[in-house]
């Protein structure tokens, strides 16, 4: 849940991103028009995360799904999503890191899994790509211990270094296992269009979600203060997660790549 670095798209320097592809051109093409649906996985299910709030920006809404079944859920935090925006008023070195993983519980919480497990593997922040094969082995093996039915991680054409380095990592721990995988998107939303050749839409699905699933979602997501509202005042100080692009993720249905 960062503000993606260059990758083939430039969306800004620093922490300030561009605006993009407004939420009422997606909401135009309404996904599940041309997208098939598929049913919430089968559990266990481990969803991985590049860094806290990833997880529920793109899977939140099914995150609650499964809550409400009792389903077995894990979670694994690559990072701890400590790079905190240039001019934080933060002081000491810790302390983004406590923040944003206190979020992601109270977040987590509001979906229904306030006793899911949580790994965090303490990856450095924006560094995801130098530590690829130890996040692989680290997935590989939660998903043996569990014995996982379908692991969730982030789409490795995403845009944004540490996303796409994570996902690259679930893929290699799932083929490891055996364990099927889904991927899902956070940034393609701001920088793709609808029916954009850059996303293989031919390998997406959309997974409904019941109002109060969207609901419980769009509660999680107000949980992370620290990537929602401005530090201060100038652009500098903008928020990481503008309402333009929360609204990207605050639907009735959610995108997997399958």
């Amino acid at each position: 849940m960062e503000p993606p670095p260059s990758s083939g798209v430039d969306l800004g320097a620093g922490f300030g991103v561009p605006p993009g592809t407004p939420e009422d051109q997606w909401a135009s093409w309404y996904g599940p028009r041309h997208l098939p649906p598929v049913p919430p996985p089968g559990e266990p299910v481990v969803v991985v995360a590049a860094h806290p709030g990833d997880e529920v920006l793109g899977f939140g809404g099914s995150l609650a799904v499964l809550a409400a079944g009792g389903a077995e859920v894990h979670i694994v935090s690559v990072t701890d999503g400590e790079g905190a925006p240039p001019h934080s008023t933060l002081d000491a070195s810790d302390e983004p890191a406590r923040v944003r993983h206190r979020e992601l519980l109270h977040a987590l919480a509001k979906l229904g899994l306030s006793e899911v497990p949580v790994e965090r593997l303490r990856i450095p922040d924006t560094r995801v790509d130098r530590h690829q094969g130890t996040v692989a082995r680290a997935i590989a093996g939660l998903l043996r211990e569990v014995e996982a039915a379908r692991c969730v991680a982030p789409w490795v054409g995403d845009l944004h270094g540490d996303l796409e380095a994570a996902g690259r990592a679930a893929v290699d721990a799932c083929r490891a296992t055996g364990v099927p995988l889904w991927m899902y998107p956070v940034w393609m939303w701001h920088w793709a269009r609808p029916e954009d050749p850059r996303v293989p839409w031919d390998l997406a699905a959309h997974l409904p979600l019941p109002p109060e699933a969207t609901a419980l979602k769009s509660l999680a997501i107000a949980e992370f203060v620290s990537q929602i509202r401005p530090s201060g005042n100038g652009a500098e100080r903008a928020a990481i997660l503008p309402p333009d692009e929360v609204a990207h993720h605050i639907r009735s249905f959610e995108v997997v790549f399958r």
